[in-house]
């Protein structure tokens, strides 16, 4: 199995990975406005609804099918809060194929009919992401990466943002769900950025958010307390587009990094300094 997956190659394994993004996609699209009211989840900035599971479980059959052997990490299978978050990282640690997903990132967005939200899935070989989809099916957006082979949207090569500087760059973040300790120090760094950037997005996405980066349309993005699911994908799309990924200590990226710090790679530093300084 594992001799006839390598033959197939990437090329194979970014194929489902779109196909599943954009299946999804569709479904999510199908149900606006016909779920159930949402259960509250972890707080009230966490809101969950039977689309997330549809979503998951859909992307998780079609994976299935293709590739039996391979690992899955989605969100909707973890108990909220960052100790669960690492433990089911860690218990799939060991995988050889590990496909990571966010059946709908950005569900606050989502049940309110804000246009902001994607499906993200990713799919690392021995703990390094080497496919990474984000598809937005609002505007019917696809973001795709293959570890080597470069970033594209629409099927056009995409390349990060050329602002060398803070005062030049559009640059975005979120407010996590965790109100105990995220949020207030998510919003101290949001009061250190706003007066030095030429202005910040909070949209509500993360895995979009870092779609945008590699795109070139936000010269960077941070956030407080995300998980594997929200970042792994969108991580991905950044490198392949020319630009960098870390923590916020500047520390390279891998997939237990939950403060996060991309940008276009020319305002990194400047960028990490900033937040340093909270």
């Amino acid at each position: 199995m594992e001799e006839r997956e390598s033959i197939i190659g990437s090329k194979s394994f970014t194929a489902v990975a779109v196909n599943c993004a954009s299946k999804a996609g569709e479904w999510i699209k199908s149900r606006i406005g016909r779920f159930a009211e949402p259960d509250l989840k972890y707080s009230m900035h966490d809101l969950v609804t039977e689309v997330d599971k549809g979503s998951e479980r859909l992307i998780r059959n079609l994976i299935g099918t293709h590739f039996p052997t391979h690992s899955f990490l989605g969100e909707e299978g973890v108990e909220p809060g960052p100790d669960a978050s690492a433990l089911a990282l860690e218990r799939v640690s060991d995988a050889e194929y590990l496909w990571i997903v966010d059946p709908i990132d950005g569900t606050t967005n989502y049940v309110h009919g804000f246009p902001f939200f994607s499906v993200s899935i990713a799919l690392a070989y021995r703990g390094q992401v080497i496919v990474g989809v984000v598809y937005d099916p609002s505007r019917d957006e696809l973001f795709v990466a293959e570890k080597g082979k470069g970033a594209y949207v629409h099927g056009k090569p995409m390349s990060v943002s050329r602002e060398a500087t803070l005062r030049q760059s559009l640059v975005a973040t979120g407010l996590p769900a965790d109100h105990e300790f995220a949020l207030p120090k998510n919003l101290k760094q949001i009061e250190a950025l706003a007066p030095r950037v030429r202005n910040l997005r909070v949209a509500g996405s993360a895995a979009l958010h870092m779609a945008y980066v590699a795109a070139g349309r936000l010269s960077g993005f941070w956030e407080i307390g995300l998980n594997s699911w929200d970042l792994a994908a969108g991580a991905l799309l950044i490198q392949e587009a020319g630009g960098v990924v870390s923590d916020q200590s500047g520390e390279p990226y891998q997939l237990g990094v939950r403060h996060v710090l991309a940008s276009n790679g020319r305002i990194h530093e400047e960028l990490k300094e900033a937040l340093a300084q909270v």
